[in-house]
């Protein structure tokens, strides 16, 4: 069995404190591998990195045409938001034009991110609700689709037709069976994959054409993913600034537990990672130096210097640490 292989350092002075070891995978136009770390076929759950594969259903059904959802809403059904204002008010907006409610949700409720909102819901001695999940935005799209398709109010049952779509389109778009699936922080099943199977489910929206019903959808989601960052994570995360630091070059996306992607059009290629601790900060920093490798990011631009090596800094505001990318990782 292959391993995974060292992939970020953390340095504090002289000294090497700790290693994340990790997979990853890049596709190309054709869905062929044409780079990997450690094992491509490691099998994983892609958690909230493959949400573009789960809202697939939600256009190509009709669903979104026949409910005029615009692009905010499709990057939204694509999102891990931070619950401020500018995502909970268009959850909010979407649930009431589907004539539906809070309590329709299925997610679960969660206190913010975002300071200000979770600083408001202290003042105001209010709770959390559904619609502050970081996931709202996809189960909106999801109560969207059920109500397209008829379905009962579970939607997040494995059995439901809702996801009974999503389960085809993902299977479809990494060319593979899935082997199974978790329930997601969100309740929603996370059907497995490998990590290249994964980047090959980008790959596939990278090089998509208007020229069929996919391919269009992929396209769709890319762009709205592209146009607004911001509703994809928020100010101060990973997702955003590296969107707005490729200036429309990547589509890019964060799951749970360490796992990213990048879709790059231009390039036509799909990226995958993993990194097996589940530590975050590896992920962006890894992700961060394939968009470099790949041509989508500048390495000198500030975003790319923040992600990929820190710095580390003490409560003092003093330095005293970086991350480093490990030997044969990006050809470093």
């Amino acid at each position: 069995m292959i391993q995974p292989v060292p992939m970020v350092e953390i340095w504090r002075g002289p000294f090497l404190e700790s290693q994340h070891m990790g997979h990853a995978c890049v596709c190309d136009a054709k869905g062929e591998i044409i780079e990997s770390w450690g094992n491509p076929e490691h099998v994983i759950l892609p958690r909230s990195s493959c949400k573009m594969v789960q809202a697939l259903p939600l256009i190509e059904s009709g669903a979104a045409r026949a409910h005029g959802l615009m692009s905010e809403q499709l990057a939204l059904s694509c999102a891990s938001h931070n619950g401020a204002a500018i995502h909970t008010d268009r959850v909010k907006t979407w649930l009431s034009n589907l004539g539906l409610s809070d309590d329709d949700f299925r997610c679960g409720p969660q206190t913010p991110n975002d300071d200000d909102a979770r600083d408001a819901l202290v003042l105001s001695g209010s709770q959390p609700c559904q619609c502050h999940n970081n996931c709202s935005g996809k189960h909106c799209g999801f109560l969207t689709l059920n109500r397209h398709l008829g379905g009962g109010p579970e939607y997040v049952e494995p059995d439901h037709p809702v996801q009974q779509a999503v389960r085809a389109a993902f299977e479809e778009m990494t060319q593979m069976t899935s082997p199974g699936f978790g329930i997601d922080g969100c309740s929603a099943p996370n059907f497995a994959t490998s990590v290249a199977g994964l980047a090959r489910a980008m790959s596939e929206f990278a090089a998509a054409r208007d020229t069929s019903i996919r391919g269009k959808a992929a396209i769709q989601l890319t762009q709205s993913m592209i146009a607004h960052p911001e509703l994809v994570a928020g100010e101060g995360r990973a997702c955003t600034e590296l969107m707005r630091a490729t200036a429309g070059k990547a589509a890019i996306k964060t799951g749970a537990e360490a796992v990213f992607i990048a879709i790059l059009p231009q390039q036509g290629i799909g990226i995958a990672l993993k990194i097996v601790d589940g530590g975050t900060r590896a992920a962006e920093a890894a992700i961060a130096g394939l968009l470099v490798k790949y041509g989508a990011l500048d390495a000198a631009h500030p975003a790319a210097k923040k992600w990929m090596h820190g710095p580390i800094k003490n409560r003092r505001d003093i330095i005293t640490g970086e991350m480093r990318f490990s030997a044969n990782f990006l050809g470093q």
